[in-house]
């Protein structure tokens, strides 16, 4: 698969938030924004509101269950399949092959534009007997175009399912706050059964906060070894909100030298184990749902068979010690504006 610009991305995510053909290019991605727009009043100091929800722990990943109790109360598998950039064939294919292998966590997006082969993927496996709807946790997200009761219907719609497990909004851009109270609305309507958030961070994330009825179960954010995200784990875990990682392997671009890390190949060696194992493996001790994607039926496989080893102490330490705090994706402003995406979206 080629890689893509972020002015592609960007162009593909526009365009299939309004329905124009799909271009199967585009993912989460991060960057800095203002405060949101429209007409919600919000606040971005921290305030009482924030601070109620401030009176718990995130809980530890039950690793041998392969589950994580969110601050709702619902048990979410920790481990998962993505399908960024996947085509919609791509995408029916993956789901399917990954439910048959024992996974029960997807991950999509309506910027993807492959919730309709997920849903067929899902339904593929249903129609088997591999899998009922209710063994499978079914994640999609919103885009800023679509932060309403509308894109929530249409997000079902596209995936063929009554409800979705837990609804994300996808970037703090447009009226974002808005758009919560919508993931409110459908979570009260039996709509979705957890909202949250995907690339939140500062003022964003403290703006949600205050402004927020029901807290985020959780924040998905960009998260492999070289982008560790320790100070926002530090900063969910009074609200007892999980970290998922996007690109937990790298992302496109970085994969192939993360598996060629020497810290990474020596404990693959040791653990007999493949390098991607040992990555996922890593994350799962350090408390983060993992997501990795792939459209290769081995390949899925391959990542999760994860579970069957630990990783010491003194080699998680030396992971960790390869940590930059360095993001391999953003969008910048001059991208957003060309496709029409703005903070006055």
């Amino acid at each position: 698969m080629k890689a893509i610009s972020r002015r592609q991305f960007l162009k593909g995510a526009f365009a299939g938030a309004l329905g124009i053909t799909a271009m199967s290019v585009l993912g989460g991605c991060a960057f800095d924004s203002g405060a949101p727009s429209g007409s919600a009043e919000v606040s971005s100091e921290p305030s009482g509101t924030a601070a109620a929800f401030a009176n718990t722990h995130t809980n530890p990943l039950d690793i041998e269950k392969r589950t994580v109790l969110l601050n709702n109360g619902l048990e979410m598998p920790i481990f998962g399949i993505g399908t960024y950039i996947l085509t919609v064939e791509q995408a029916e294919n993956s789901v399917y092959n990954a439910l048959k292998d024992g996974y029960r966590l997807i991950d999509t997006s309506a910027a993807y534009n492959n919730e309709v082969g997920v849903g067929a993927g899902i339904t593929r496996a249903i129609a088997e007997g591999i899998v009922k709807r209710e063994d499978i946790f079914v994640t999609t997200k919103l885009w800023p175009t679509s932060y309403n009761t509308s894109g929530v219907d249409a997000a079902l719609e596209r995936l063929g399912l009554d409800y979705v497990d837990l609804l994300l909004l996808h970037q703090p851009m447009g009226d974002y706050v808005s758009g919560w109270k919508a993931l409110e609305q459908a979570l009260s309507d039996g709509k979705v059964r957890s909202i949250g958030l995907s690339n939140f961070y500062g003022d964003d994330f403290t703006t949600i906060m205050n402004n927020a009825a029901v807290p985020p179960a959780l924040l998905q954010v960009e998260t492999h070894l070289k982008n560790q995200q320790n100070s926002t784990m530090k900063l969910l875990d009074p609200f007892g909100i999980v970290l998922e990682a996007w690109f937990p392997l790298g992302g496109k671009g970085h994969t192939d030298r993360f598996f060629n890390f020497p810290e990474v190949k020596a404990l693959a060696a040791k653990y007999g184990k493949a390098p991607a194992q040992i990555i996922i493996r890593w994350h799962l001790q350090e408390n983060h749902i993992c997501i990795p994607g792939s459209s290769n039926a081995d390949h899925i496989l391959e990542n999760i068979g994860s579970f069957d080893f630990e990783i010491e102490d003194g080699d998680i330490e030396t992971l960790n010690a390869l940590n930059e705090d360095s993001a391999y994706f953003y969008a910048v402003p001059t991208d957003l504006e060309a496709n029409g995406l703005t903070d006055g979206t």
